[in-house]
């Protein structure tokens, strides 16, 4: 949901604090009031960055293969099978796969690791709202909140 307006002519950082307030709708002691925290949050939704879908395992697995010295193992491999060197071309294969496989479990043990973080990482902000003080989610922050 990206509805924020176009970027002003003067960066919000080089405002002095009132000029901000003033751009931002917000009060340096009261912070929002509840009804305009809801209306901001349906117009520029819950900050928090969009979660991408990742790719199925069976697509992880393929990828391990798309490098170039694979390409050129399964080469010598397929060489190695058409001069009638079968043992040969058995453990080039074996290598092959060997490294597909260590390549898919250390990407999924990263991936997991990367999910965990984003899991124990869930920050929070202390912020005015209708002038009280409060602990909420990073994630139901609007603009113009009194962090």
């Amino acid at each position: 949901m990206n509805n924020f307006p176009p970027p002003p002519a003067t960066p919000s950082h080089h405002l002095p604090t009132a000029a901000l307030l003033e751009r931002l709708g917000s009060d340096a002691e009261l912070g929002l009031a509840g009804e305009e925290v809801e209306a901001r949050r349906l117009q520029y939704g819950h900050n928090v960055l969009p979660e991408y879908p990742g790719k199925p395992a069976w697509l992880r697995f393929l990828l391990q293969f798309h490098q170039a010295l694979i390409y050129i193992l399964l080469a010598a491999s397929a060489i190695t099978a058409a001069l009638g060197e079968w043992v040969d071309s058995g453990v080039i294969l074996g290598v092959v796969l060997i490294n597909a496989l260590v390549g898919y479990i250390q990407e999924a043990k990263a991936e997991n690791a990367l999910a965990a973080l984003r899991r124990l990482l869930a920050s929070s902000a202390r912020v005015i709202r209708a002038g009280v003080k409060t602990t909420l989610p990073a994630a139901d922050l609007v603009p113009g909140d009194m962090v």
